[in-house]
């Protein structure tokens, strides 16, 4: 049985480009201080603003992030993402530690926006990266490799987190600053600059497993799927991301957990998609469509909302189901849904792509921070659970739609 098992970890990792680990090594590096988004509301509560104000500073967070995403894209495809990941790596670490020294709201709401703007910049060339040194065949399992180093790397930032909040809320940014600069370094060591030439260069098909190859847009603003995908992205991620501004404020004052308990309780989340995650990408890949996964695991967070009202369990159980659950549907849904968005692009629209996907997710932030903070602030949290179990339903029921509509 053991040996079983280790042959099937050892199947599911292998065939991995050697730049892809040193990628995702340094993924792991950068997001072990990664922790001051998580508690961004509290911290806002702990400077004496409520927590529609705390809102709306993660919400500002994402207005930031829409503008970072749409340069990482164009910057990307004109630059090359391995310099645009350097620059905003290190640029954005600097900007933590500012933004730890302010102390008003406004300047808060301000370097939040810089810092963001930076910050999301990576993404897009990240992806951009993530395809060049990847094969369509190992496409998805590159991506969750890496998904792999941010969520383990999550998992230890998000704990050591949760022990430097109740010491002082400072120290989140020291080091989640510091953490970045380290990171934006070791990225010019290990791995080999990449001329945009060589960025440039035709590489394999990007077949789907499952499906028909799409005939590829010469824009993503030309792709009607794509965008069909985008507006049920939107659903998707404004209620994902309340696990990261409502969720731990709820844990706090309506189930009474600790900020200890609530770093902890959130840590499960990436430690048990670094242990679990590849895994059932190896199992799925190929066995269904990109969008019949994304459609499955849309649901399940649906139901991950849902348990946050079961009246019948203690605060920390209740809390620590629901982020169970709700990791199973990121692991289950996530990874193939960069898989389908590389698989529509070319070697010279997938910046563009990556921005627009990457756009997608900010502008959910914006929506979902600001929104579920509204919501529960004015009908309180339980009529929000259920608000965000009908929107990831309907997400659900569009990704299936779409993936109906794609095999005729």
């Amino acid at each position: 049985m053991l040996h079983a098992t280790a042959n099937l970890y050892r199947r599911a990792y292998a065939g991995l480009t050697k730049e892809i680990w040193l990628l995702s090594a340094v993924m792991l590096i950068n997001r072990s201080g990664t922790m001051v988004l998580a508690f961004l509301t509290l911290y806002c509560k702990q400077q004496g603003y409520s927590m529609e104000q705390g809102g709306y500073v993660v919400g500002i967070y994402g207005l930031g992030s829409i503008l970072g995403a749409f340069l990482g894209g164009k910057l990307s495809d004109r630059f090359g993402f391995y310099n645009i990941q350097f620059l905003a790596l290190f640029l954005g670490g600097t900007l933590f530690i500012a933004l730890g020294q302010m102390t008003t709201y406004i300047s808060i709401c301000v370097f939040t926006f810089f810092l963001s703007a930076v910050n999301e910049t990576f993404r897009p060339a990240n992806a951009s990266a993530i395809a060049y040194y990847s094969t369509t065949k190992n496409r998805t399992q590159s991506f969750s490799l890496v998904r792999l180093a941010v969520n383990l790397g999550w998992g230890i930032g998000i704990a050591i987190g949760g022990i430097l909040a109740s010491i002082d809320y400072q120290w989140l940014f020291w080091v989640d600053g510091c953490t970045n600069m380290a990171a934006s370094f070791i990225l010019l060591i290990v791995l080999k600059r990449v001329p945009l030439s060589a960025q440039r260069k035709p590489g394999s098909s990007n077949e789907e497993p499952g499906v028909h190859t799409p005939k590829l847009a010469a824009s993503p603003w030309k792709d009607t799927s794509f965008l069909y995908f985008l507006l049920f992205i939107l659903f998707f991620a404004s209620g994902f991301f309340q696990l990261f501004t409502t969720v731990p404020v709820y844990f706090k004052d309506n189930l009474g957990l600790s900020e200890f308990d609530i770093g902890w309780v959130l840590a499960v989340n990436g430690l048990l998609i670094a242990l679990f995650e590849m895994l059932l990408v190896f199992k799925m890949e190929g066995r269904k469509p990109y969008l019949y996964f994304i459609s499955l695991g849309t649901l399940l967070m649906a139901v991950s909302f849902l348990m946050l009202n079961l009246p019948f369990l203690s605060g920390f159980i209740v809390a620590l189901f629901s982020v169970l659950v709700i990791t199973v549907a990121e692991m289950v849904s996530m990874p193939f849904m960069n898989s389908y968005y590389i698989s529509r692009s070319n070697e010279l629209t997938r910046g563009a792509y990556a921005g627009m996907y990457t756009m997608a997710w900010s502008a959910a932030q914006v929506i979902g921070s600001t929104g579920g903070s509204l919501v529960a602030s004015n009908i309180g949290f339980n009529n929000l659970w259920w608000l965000t179990s009908l929107l990831s339903v309907t997400a659900a029921g569009g990704f299936y739609w779409l993936y109906q509509h794609q095999k005729l």
